[in-house]
Parts: C-alpha cells; sequence; structure tokens
C-alpha cells in the first residue's frame, strides 16, 4: 500500500477549515451563495476559497497525485473519469452540507479520501464545529480523533430487528415510483432521520449510533470517505445491486447496515427500487 501522511493531511484540512471556512460561518452575504443546478444545490465563496487552499498545498502530502474536488469537477468535468485508473488521487469536498452552512446551521463537515488504483485507502471527514475528525486508513480500523489527539476507536451498532431499526436516508436523488416506494417501506423501521450532510451521518453510523445509511447519487466526494470509515468500523456496504462501491461509481445506489444480514433485509424489505 501507498504510505503517506494522515496526520498532515487531516491538519491541512483543519487548516483549510480555520482560514477560509469559519471565518465565512454566518457572515456570507447574498454575493457570497450561488445556485449550482437546483435551489438545494449551492456553492459559497467558502467552498471554493478551503478548496483552492487544500489544492494548493496537498501536493506536499501525496506528490504526483491527482486532485478531484468537488468545485474543481463543477469546472472541469474531465477531472471525474480520470479518478478510476489513477495511480494515487485525492478526491476532496471542502464543505459537506453546504445548504446547512449557507443557512447558518453548524452542521457541515470537510472530507477527503486517498485512491491508489481504483481503491480507497484513506477517509477523513473534519468537523470544523467539534473540532475533531473520524478517519481511517485500510485495514487499520476507524478511529476519533479529538483536538487534544486522543484516539477512540469506532464500532457500528449491533444488529436490531427491522421494526426496531433506525437510520438515515438520502431520497432527493430517487425519482418517480422509486421515491414513493421507499418513502411507503420507511413505515416499516422505527425512525427515518436526515442530516443533509453526509459526512456527519457517516459519523454517525460509523460511530454506532444508527442502524443503516442509504443514498443513490454516488458522487466520490460524497461517499468514499465515509464509506471506507464505515467497512472499517464494521459495517456492510454495497450498491444496492449488491455489487461493491468503488471509486469510479456514480451511481446505483449504496446501503450501508452493521451486516449483511440487516443488509439483505433492508434491501429486501425498504430499499426495494
Amino acid at each position: 500500500m501507498i504510505k503517506f501522511d494522515v496526520e498532515a493531511l487531516a491538519a491541512l484540512m483543519r487548516e483549510a477549515a480555520a482560514a477560509e471556512i469559519m471565518p465565512r460561518f454566518r457572515k456570507l452575504g447574498e454575493a457570497d451563495i450561488r445556485i449550482k443546478t437546483e435551489a438545494s444545490d449551492l456553492v459559497t465563496e467558502g467552498d471554493e476559497a478551503a478548496e483552492r487552499f487544500i489544492k494548493a498545498r496537498f501536493e506536499a502530502i501525496l506528490p504526483g497525485a491527482l486532485f478531484v474536488g468537488e468545485e474543481s469537477v463543477a469546472k472541469d468535468p474531465d477531472l471525474l473519469p480520470m479518478l478510476a485508473n489513477a495511480d494515487l488521487a485525492l478526491t476532496v469536498d471542502p464543505i459537506d452540507g453546504t445548504f446547512n452552512f449557507a443557512s447558518g446551521l453548524p452542521l457541515f463537515a470537510v472530507m477527503a479520501a486517498v485512491v491508489s488504483k481504483g481503491e480507497t485507502i484513506a477517509g477523513l471527514i473534519y468537523d470544523p464545529m467539534g473540532d475533531d475528525f473520524v478517519l481511517a486508513e485500510k485495514g487499520s480500523g476507524a478511529w476519533q480523533v479529538t483536538p487534544d489527539g486522543n484516539r477512540k476507536r469506532l464500532k457500528v451498532i449491533e444488529p436490531a430487528p427491522l421494526d426496531q431499526m433506525f437510520g438515515m436516508a438520502s431520497t432527493g436523488y430517487l425519482y418517480g415510483g422509486d421515491r414513493a416506494t421507499v418513502l411507503g417501506n420507511m413505515a416499516k423501521v422505527r425512525f427515518l432521520m436526515n442530516y443533509r450532510c453526509a459526512g456527519h451521518e457517516y459519523r454517525t453510523f460509523a460511530a454506532g449510533h444508527v442502524h443503516f445509511l442509504m443514498y443513490n447519487k454516488l458522487m466520490p466526494w460524497d461517499h468514499l470517505p465515509g464509506t471506507l470509515i464505515s467497512q472499517e468500523a464494521g459495517a456492510y456496504a454495497a450498491r444496492i445491486d449488491g455489487s461493491a462501491y468503488a471509486p469510479r461509481h456514480t451511481a446505483g445506489g449504496l446501503i450501508l447496515a452493521p451486516n449483511k444480514d440487516m443488509w439483505d433485509e433492508l434491501r429486501r424489505e425498504v430499499f426495494t427500487v
């Protein structure tokens, strides 16, 4: 496996948040917020400045790596397909939960993943409000790292019957009858929530607080970090058709559960798209 300093990458994300994100929180003007594709899909000056900050400095940590940032791909879509075959790449979501950030809600994250030859080898999710990370390197477990450097190993929740499960699902990119079917099936579980921030949803799941996650649109900066962290915390993750999720995928849905039996039940009973 490629060797690199994951702590240095974490420090860079933290520095970007301190320099470019937190000074703008609850201080954005109308000109600092723009619609990308629809009213709920926003970009702010904070997103773009934080990504520029990370991009300008990441090569010292990952020399020669391809940089695949959310805002960079918005400007140059040809970057995205290069991720699948890159020897080494860094994906970055400078502000995951931009809608929350722009709304003044303290629920957003900075996310990064290191990819090598089509495989995610590290994932990091930083919470600027709490000033802590969850992170994982492939084969080394998943950890929460506090500002003073203390590390706590993460483990997913114990299995539960379907009617006692609670979890998170993003149904915004399910269309037509699929959305209606899934929302109807949600009556079979105990409780459903959605933070509008995949980073915090993955943190909540990997720390053992909810039983499942489901997403349909699979942009790599949104899901590579959290999927690896969740798997290293003991989760079972697969696309809705049962195939393994990989950095090249941008569609096909994704379900995460504490084990395969629960994954199979959720797929059969709830996510029947």
